[in-house]
C-alpha cells in the first residue's frame, strides 16, 4: 500500500508539473490577458458609459479582434498624453485610440494594418461667414485650436505663421470655439461625431467647412519587439474586415462619412 501511495503521489507530481509548464509558464498570446489602452474621451470612438464602462467603436472592434485572434484582452482608460509612453514602458500591451499611422511614430512603435480611414477637418461656429476652407482661416489669420500631440497640432506646427492654441482635449477646444475664445478647431473628422450623437444643441452651433484635408489611417499600436502578437492581431483584423464585422460596428456607432472602413 505504501508503494502504491508513493506511486500515486509521484504521478500527481508529474501531471501537476506538466500542467504548470503548459499554463503557468505559457508565453503564447493565449496564455495571458493583454492590457489595451484607450483615451476614452471621444464619443462614439471610445468613451465612458453612464455605468462607467468603456464603450464605443474601438472598444467593440478590439473585443472582436481578441475573439477572432483567440486572445484575452482587458481595456483600460488612459489619457492621450500617457498612451505611447505607457506602451513603451510596458504598462500595457496595445493602444487603440484613433491613432494615426505616422512615419515618425514608426521609429518608436509598430502599427497593425489600418482599421479605419479618416482625416483632418476644420470646424468653425455655425454663424461664421467667409470661412469655407482651411486656406480661408490662414488668410484671415484666425486663431485655430487643436489637441496637443495629435496630427492636427503637428499640422499647425508646420507653418509658424498660423496662429494656434493647444488643448489637452478636443472637446475643450470646441467649448472655447463656441464661447468665442478661438476662431476655429482643427481635428480628426470623427471629432464632431460626439456632438452629432450626444449633444445636438452644441452640434447645431458648429459646422465643418471644406473637404477632409488629409488621408489618415487608424491602426492599433504595439511595441516593436512584439512581432508575434502583431502578426496574430493583423490576421484577426483581416478576418474582421472581410466578414463584415467592422462594417456592422461602423453602422452601429453611426460613423457616417467621418471615417471609412478599409476595403
Amino acid at each position: 500500500m505504501k508503494i502504491k501511495a508513493y506511486k500515486i503521489k509521484y504521478y500527481f507530481k508529474i501531471i501537476f508539473a506538466a500542467i504548470w509548464l503548459l499554463t503557468g509558464c505559457d508565453s503564447s498570446p493565449s496564455g495571458k490577458t493583454y492590457l489595451v489602452a484607450t483615451d476614452a474621451t471621444l464619443i462614439p470612438m471610445s468613451f465612458m458609459s453612464v455605468g462607467n464602462d468603456i464603450i464605443g467603436f474601438e472598444p467593440d472592434f478590439i473585443r472582436a479582434i481578441g475573439k477572432e485572434a483567440g486572445i484575452n484582452i482587458r481595456i483600460i482608460n488612459v489619457e492621450w498624453a500617457g498612451l505611447f509612453g505607457g506602451l513603451i514602458t510596458k504598462k500595457f500591451d496595445m493602444v487603440i485610440s484613433s491613432v494615426t499611422v505616422l512615419e515618425e511614430r514608426k521609429e518608436r512603435m509598430a502599427f497593425s494594418e489600418p482599421y479605419l480611414k479618416s482625416g483632418l477637418a476644420l470646424v468653425v461656429r455655425e454663424n461664421q461667414e467667409g470661412i469655407n476652407s482651411f486656406e480661408d482661416a490662414q488668410k484671415n489669420k484666425l486663431l485655430v485650436g487643436a489637441q496637443v500631440g495629435t496630427t492636427a497640432y503637428f499640422f499647425l506646427e508646420k507653418d509658424s505663421a498660423i496662429r494656434k492654441k493647444g488643448y489637452q482635449m478636443y472637446g475643450h477646444a470646441v467649448a472655447d470655439l463656441i464661447n468665442g475664445e478661438i476662431d476655429a478647431v482643427l481635428g480628426e473628422s470623427t471629432g464632431t461625431l460626439f456632438y452629432k450623437n450626444q449633444n445636438k444643441p452644441l452640434f447645431q452651433k458648429i459646422k465643418m467647412v471644406g473637404e477632409i484635408m488629409t488621408d489618415e489611417h487608424y491602426a492599433i499600436v504595439f511595441r516593436q519587439e512584439d512581432s508575434e502578437l502583431l502578426n496574430r492581431v493583423n490576421s484577426a483584423i483581416q478576418k474582421v474586415l472581410a466578414n463584415g464585422t467592422a462594417a456592422r460596428l461602423h453602422k452601429k456607432w453611426d460613423l457616417g462619412q467621418a471615417a471609412q472602413v478599409p476595403k
